[in-house]
């Protein structure tokens, strides 16, 4: 089994990659450091890959320049995954702490998985809750969850080939921040994981990747956003309850 890992990070946020740097070496934890996409100063309708429409039809809002950033920051990372050897890839954001035993849940769970050939596109490792879930396995105090209704948040997830692959063949138009992107696709599909409680846990500072653009005065929010954001969160659970209860 090879696994790599990848940490995003801004060019501009030096400290933050060094706080990663020093928690990987004292771990003796090999990374790459990917360099973020920078969203926060661009103009989403500049970028020809966004669907405003459609953002406006499921999100109920238009998008961030900071939210594109992030997206394609991780498309960077599955693209990079599938062009290694790597059987597995870890992505993590460099807004992070990292528990000292995470590596080897992680890997503990994946060999439990291999040996029992299930099929999966995404763990998260930092969600610290638990939302319509299905237990498949217990290592030394976390669970391995099959997560029906897939958390949010990017800053830690653990990718399979052929979910990555899954992810780069599928991308067409961004109409979602990514972390909202992969609870749609994943809560629709049933291949998203999940180990609880989080291996990975925010630092406590802002992610600059996902930040709020210059531009943000620009968002423009559909007629009923309220009505139309609890559609989407509802549909999401009816969904992923579908999945847990009468598959």
């Amino acid at each position: 089994m090879k696994l790599i890992t990848y940490v995003i990070n801004l060019d501009d946020n030096v400290a933050r990659m060094q706080e990663v740097a020093r928690q990987m070496t004292a771990l003796q934890w090999p990374f790459t450091r990917v360099t973020a996409f920078d969203g926060r100063k661009v103009d989403p309708h500049s970028i020809s890959d966004y669907d405003e429409a459609r953002a406006l039809a499921y999100m109920g809002r238009t998008l961030k320049g900071g939210e594109l950033g992030c997206y394609f920051s991780h498309l960077d990372c599955a693209q990079r995954f599938l062009a290694s050897d790597a059987d597995y890839a870890i992505v993590l954001e460099d807004d992070m702490q990292i528990k000292s035993d995470a590596l080897e849940v992680i890997q503990q769970s994946i060999g439990w998985l291999k040996a029992h050939n299930l099929s999966w596109y995404l763990m998260h490792i930092a969600s610290e809750k638990r939302k319509i879930t299905t237990r498949l396995q217990q290592f030394a105090g976390y669970e391995l969850l099959r997560a029906h209704y897939f958390p949010v948040t990017t800053t830690g997830l653990v990718w399979s080939r052929q979910g990555a692959q899954s992810f780069v063949n599928e991308h067409d138009k961004i109409f979602a921040p990514v972390d909202n992107y992969f609870r749609w696709w994943l809560t629709n599909n049933d291949k998203g994981l999940t180990i609880y409680p989080p291996l990975v846990l925010p630092s406590g500072a802002q992610s600059d990747i996902n930040s709020t653009s210059l531009n943000a005065g620009n968002l423009k929010k559909a007629r009923f956003f309220r009505l139309n954001k609890q559609r989407r969160l509802w549909g999401d659970k009816l969904k992923a309850l579908s999945h847990k209860w009468l598959k």
